[in-house]
C-alpha cells in the first residue's frame, strides 16, 4: 500500500507521502480503485502545501489535516452544509428586533461552559446543518428558560419538516422554527440522527419540548454591539459561509481569513471572548469534534460589516415559554 501510495504522489515529498499514509488511516478512508485513490491523494498533496504555506504565515490562526482533506472546497460545501439562504425566520410571529440597549456588555461570554449547549454533533454527508443550527438555538434558550438541557433530534426536522425543507438537500431555519411552533419537538436520545432522509416517526417520541412552547423569534440588528448583548442572553443562530479552505481547514486560533458572505452553513454563536489581544466569536459546528478546537470556530470579532464569514448577517434567536422574551400569544 505504501508503494501504491507513493506513486500516486509521485514528485511530492516523504513527509507528504506519510501524512496521507497517516490521513487514510486516520480517518477510515477507503476508494474505489487506484484511479480514484490518485484523484483524492492529487487533492490531498494541493491541501497539504495549503496547509503547511498557511501556517507559515504565522496568523491569528491555525489550519491541518482533518476528514476533508481529500475533498476540494466545493466538494465539502455541497455534502457538508445546506443552508438555503433567505430571511431565515419569515413565516413565525417577528416579537421584536433587538438592537443594542445600551447597557454593558461582558468581556467573554461562553455558553458551553454553563450548561446550556450539547455536545458537538455530526451531520455527516447530509445537508442538513439547517436542522443543527436549530435544535442549537432551541436547546439553549429552553435550557436558560429553567429546563433542564436536553439533546434535541435533527433527524425529527429531517425527516418530518417536508413543507418547504428537503432534509439532506437543504433547508432553512425559518421553515424548522415554523415547524417547531406548530409540533411538539423530540428528543435525541427518543428520535436518533441516522443522516439520510427517513419517514417521520414522531408520533412515538418522547417529547422534549412540547407543542406551543415555541412563541416566535427575535432577530437581531446586523452589529457587533447588538449581536454580543444577544449572545449574552441565550446562544444565536447565525447563517456564515463555510466554502473556503480556511475555513474548512481550521484547526485552532481566530481564524481571520477572508471567508466572503454568500451564506451556504447553518451554525450556533455559544460565545465571545479576546485571545491574546484578538476578539472572536465562538461558533459551534456541526462537523464532529475531529473538526476545529474540538468541534468548534473562533471568528474574529471586530471585523467590521457583516463580520468575519458573514457572521452578522442574519443572527437570530428563538422565543420558548419561561424566557425573558416569551409574550403570551
Amino acid at each position: 500500500m505504501l508503494r501504491v501510495s507513493a506513486l500516486l504522489l509521485v514528485g511530492v515529498s516523504a513527509d507528504v507521502q506519510q501524512e496521507w499514509k497517516d490521513f487514510k488511516i486516520k480517518y477510515g478512508k477507503q476508494y474505489n480503485g487506484i484511479d480514484e485513490e490518485g484523484e483524492r491523494a492529487a487533492i490531498f498533496s494541493k491541501n497539504y502545501e495549503y496547509i503547511v504555506n498557511t501556517n507559515a504565515q504565522n496568523l491569528t490562526y491555525k489550519v491541518g489535516v482533518n476528514q476533508f482533506s481529500d475533498l476540494t472546497a466545493d466538494e465539502v460545501a455541497a455534502q457538508y452544509t445546506g443552508l438555503k439562504p433567505k430571511n431565515m425566520w419569515a413565516d413565525l410571529p417577528h416579537l421584536g428586533t433587538m438592537t443594542y440597549s445600551g447597557k454593558v456588555l461582558a468581556d467573554s461570554v461562553d455558553w458551553s461552559t454553563q450548561g446550556a449547549v450539547t455536545p458537538v454533533k455530526n451531520q455527516g454527508q447530509c445537508g442538513s446543518c439547517w436542522s443543527f443550527s436549530t435544535t442549537g438555538s432551541l436547546e439553549g434558550a429552553w435550557k436558560i428558560a429553567g429546563n433542564t438541557l436536553t439533546s434535541l433530534s435533527e433527524q425529527q426536522f429531517v425527516d418530518c419538516d417536508k413543507v418547504s425543507d428537503q432534509g439532506c438537500n437543504g433547508g432553512l431555519m425559518d421553515n424548522a422554527f415554523k415547524f417547531a411552533e406548530k409540533n411538539a419537538i423530540c428528543t435525541e436520545a427518543s428520535y436518533p440522527y441516522k443522516g439520510v432522509d427517513g419517514t417521520c416517526a414522531s408520533s412515538s417520541c418522547t417529547v422534549g419540548i412540547p407543542k406551543g412552547d415555541v412563541k416566535g423569534f427575535k432577530d437581531v440588528s446586523s452589529n457587533e454591539q447588538a449581536m454580543m448583548e444577544a449572545v449574552m442572553l441565550n446562544p444565536v443562530s447565525i447563517a456564515i459561509e463555510a466554502d473556503k479552505s480556511a475555513f474548512q481547514s481550521y484547526r485552532s486560533g481566530v481564524l481571520s481569513s477572508t471567508c466572503g458572505t454568500s451564506l451556504d452553513h447553518g451554525v450556533l454563536a455559544v460565545g465571545y471572548g479576546t485571545d491574546n489581544g484578538v476578539k472572536y466569536w465562538k461558533v459551534k459546528n456541526s462537523w464532529g469534534t475531529t473538526y476545529g478546537e474540538d468541534g468548534y470556530v473562533r471568528l474574529l470579532r471586530g471585523k467590521g460589516g457583516v463580520g468575519e464569514c458573514g457572521i452578522l448577517s442574519q443572527p437570530s434567536y428563538p422565543v420558548v415559554s419561561g424566557s425573558a422574551d416569551s409574550i403570551v400569544v
